[in-house]
């Protein structure tokens, strides 16, 4: 099917500049807070990677705009077997891929595109993987190259996924930004010409809308897709991400109309915003943490007492006022509350600084022991000023003789390094991808994950078999019960402090229709227009 796409002037080929954007009719424009690493969504996991690529593909199944259900995209339907370990795709016609300077395609979106997308993961020997060696941290991390036996075709339109074992989240899995869907044609064409690295950089989705380019730290262009199998979901001519990691000029190009959509504005600030009547501020509560991670692969971090002594001489409360400034809940547990199975039991240890002192001293740490402790460059809906909250955090472990060095990369950077294990401390985060407990306590704690997002590089036997074995179940109640176990066990560790689940608050111009906040933390531009 073919949309209608208004004709409006070109945009001004000028790369970014302060000034504003030469902006063609029925435009947008994001105002983004840092740069992605690249555009093929298996390789990343943080929200500014997926955000970027989120225009350009599809999945098997999507979440529905707003909500938490999977439902149909690129397969119209799906069956699964009695023993709930064969998942058949019956995919849909007429989809077509993007094109580019490099690639037309010569045949529609079929069954190879998808086998192409999940061996490449699945399979370490496969031609495309070795041509463009990379890792793939949410597949290996939630264990889906372990659970996924084969994934084969009956037919051009029919896809068999058959699994070693049950997983319950599978279809919430398949919905996610790293299985989106890859032109295996032009994977070849790439493989041919000895180019396989531009699958990152010079992307080829079946999405809403196409790449145009991207300069790093400036902005990324974005054209609608005229082919568009879903065409009431493409509304404007031109999407334009602009780069900004000051939260101020963010703020700032708002209110000039530079930019019509924001994100993660100050707690401070949002008052003035809801004030404003040229914009509109949507609210909704976090599904989301923001933590510290303790590296348990560095000395003195391998000792239990010295992680308790750390986490009980955090004053959680202060660094809750100062940082989040009312838009932000105590967190206690390795999940939010609006999760289902979490276990409300759960206390934190009472803040004691003399207690954690004793602690370090029974541990045989030092006084004036130095431990890095690395703060995120960026703001992130989990943590609204990372900078402040290692100050104070700095503050609470010099009261028991550890002296905390901060530590900061720009972002990518940041996150590259702290999968490698490279920090002492971390402050990071995460927001929930698809509404399952695993989400949070195999993709965030488990050991699959670490080298993804495991930034504690804690891997234990005794809660590795609680989750196992909960997913593995389609019964809700048994995975609940193992779940609030592994939540217990998780806390009697302490490979993370909770510190906050904060409030969203998404701003933008009153004109702007259509957009829904994602529980996920995704900012989705599918279906969004400007109105006079």
């Amino acid at each position: 099917m073919r949309s209608t796409i208004a004709t409006a002037s070109l945009l001004s080929l000028a790369l970014f500049t302060a000034a504003p954007y030469a902006l063609a009719a029925n435009s947008l424009v994001f105002c983004s807070e840092a740069s992605p690493s690249g555009f093929d969504t298996a390789q990343y996991t943080s929200a500014t990677d997926n955000d970027a690529a989120q225009p350009l593909y599809n999945r098997l199944a999507e979440f529905e705009k707003g909500g938490t259900v999977a439902i149909p995209a690129l397969a119209t339907s799906w069956d699964v077997s009695a023993d709930g370990l064969v998942y058949t795709f019956h995919l849909r016609e007429g989809v077509k891929f993007h094109s580019n300077k490099a690639f037309t395609p010569s045949r529609n979106f079929n069954a190879d595109d998808v086998l192409f997308t999940f061996n490449r993961m699945l399979n370490t020997e496969h031609p495309f993987r070795l041509a463009y060696p990379t890792e793939f941290p949410y597949f290996t991390g939630m264990g889906m190259d372990k659970k996924i036996h084969s994934v084969t075709k009956s037919g051009p339109m029919t896809v068999v996924f058959t699994l070693n074992s049950v997983d319950a989240a599978f279809i919430q899995n398949l919905a996610m930004s790293f299985a989106s869907i890859l032109s295996a044609e032009y994977a070849e064409q790439l493989m041919a010409a000895g180019k396989a690295r531009d699958i990152n950089q010079q992307p080829i989705g079946t999405g809403p809308y196409i790449f145009q380019r991207y300069q790093k730290d400036a902005q990324i262009r974005y054209k609608g897709n005229p082919d568009y199998w879903a065409p009431e979901q493409v509304k404007l001519d031109q999407l334009i991400f602009a780069i900004n990691t000051d939260a101020s000029v963010r703020l700032q190009k708002l209110r000039k109309n530079e930019c019509q959509v924001t994100l993660h504005p100050r707690p401070a600030d949002v008052p003035g915003l809801k004030a404003d009547p040229q914009l509109q501020v949507i609210e909704s509560p976090g599904y989301n943490l923001g933590y510290i991670s303790y590296n348990v692969r560095h000395a003195p971090l391998d000792k239990l007492a010295v992680r308790q002594a750390l986490d009980m001489a955090v004053n959680k409360q202060a660094i809750i006022d100062a940082v989040y400034q009312g838009a932000g809940q105590k967190a206690v547990n390795g999940m939010p509350p609006s999760q289902w199975s979490y276990d409300s039991s759960i206390q934190d240890a009472p803040y004691n600084p003399d207690k954690a002192r004793e602690l370090l001293r029974a541990a045989g740490v030092k006084e004036g022991t130095e431990l890095t402790l690395w703060a995120m460059p960026v703001q992130r809906p989990y943590n609204p000023n990372a900078r402040l909250m290692a100050e104070m955090l700095q503050a609470d472990w010099a009261k028991i003789g550890i002296k905390a060095r901060i530590v900061s990369y720009e972002w990518g950077e940041y996150l590259k390094r702290s999968k490698n294990g490279e920090h002492d401390i971390s402050l990071i985060g995460w927001t929930g991808d698809n509404g399952d407990p695993d989400n949070w306590l195999g993709t965030l704690y488990s050991c699959a994950a670490i080298g993804g997002n495991n930034y504690s590089m804690w891997c234990d036997e005794q809660y590795d078999r609680l989750i196992k074995s909960a997913i593995a179940s389609t019964d809700r109640e048994l995975r609940s019960g193992l779940y609030q176990q592994a939540q217990r066990y998780l806390k009697q560790q302490v490979p993370i402090t909770p510190i906050a689940h904060s409030t969203v608050s998404q701003p933008l111009r009153a004109d702007v229709q259509g957009f829904k906040v994602s529980p996920f933390g995704r900012n989705d531009f599918s279906g969004v227009s400007i109105v006079d």
